[in-house]
């Protein structure tokens, strides 16, 4: 008896990746809950341990101070961006993200990020890394009015890009970055470098690490 052979998986491949900064490219948890905790005890006298802060990774100031019960939100961001200088040198650059964004960008593949961080918070945490040379569209917190997991933003990046959506991938790491992509009917990878397992995040794709996620792209 003749045994059927099973078919080549056929791999989604996709032309404009869009990545999220922290938790994606860098990681900057550390300083990240330890600055909005240190703000928050020595600024308003409200203690709080760092698991109880995680939910405001992902998204910006401005819709996760409200939920700690501040109202000067403007302040409260001016200070956690001060705080924030003190744990510079805990934030890094992932194992093999630079060498996966030179190997796309060398490729041709159009690169950007969507990113809950405003334009000088990613002046001051992410551009002194030098990996902006490789992402040729950048959308932060304060070009658009509403903001992750509102799809927003990425309507915002296919825009300026004019990327097809159906050709277009973002990447991150949290469950706010999922709903981003599936409201916005672009496709959705998994950074399992920074994602909390815990948290069961759905995706199309789920990438062990930045290296595979050039298995996926070509121009």
């Amino acid at each position: 008896m003749l045994q059927a052979r099973a078919l080549p998986e056929v791999r989604a491949i996709y032309k404009t990746l869009i990545f999220d900064v922290d938790g994606t490219l860098i990681n900057t948890e550390e300083a990240v809950l330890g600055s909005l905790q240190k703000m928050l005890q020595l600024e308003y006298n409200k203690s709080y341990a760092r698991e109880d802060l995680s939910f405001v990774l992902g998204i910006p100031g401005s819709r996760s101070l409200p939920q700690l019960g501040i109202e000067d939100i403007d302040r409260a961001n001016e200070l956690w961006n001060r705080y924030m200088k003190d744990f510079m040198d805990t934030i890094h650059v992932y194992p093999g993200v630079e060498e996966t964004l030179h190997t796309l960008a060398s490729r041709g593949v159009q690169l950007g990020i969507v990113t809950s961080k405003t334009k000088e918070e990613l002046k001051d945490d992410f551009e002194p890394f030098g990996l902006m040379k490789y992402l040729s569209v950048v959308v932060c917190a304060d070009d658009t009015e509403l903001h992750k997991p509102h799809p927003e933003p990425i309507y915002k990046f296919l825009e300026v890009s004019r990327a097809d959506p159906s050709s277009a991938i973002y990447i991150g790491d949290t469950v706010y970055d999922s709903s981003c992509a599936r409201d916005s009917k672009v496709a959705f990878g998994l950074a399992m470098w920074g994602a909390n397992p815990e948290h069961n995040i759905e995706a199309d794709h789920y990438f062990h690490n930045p290296e595979e996620i050039n298995m996926y792209a070509k121009p």
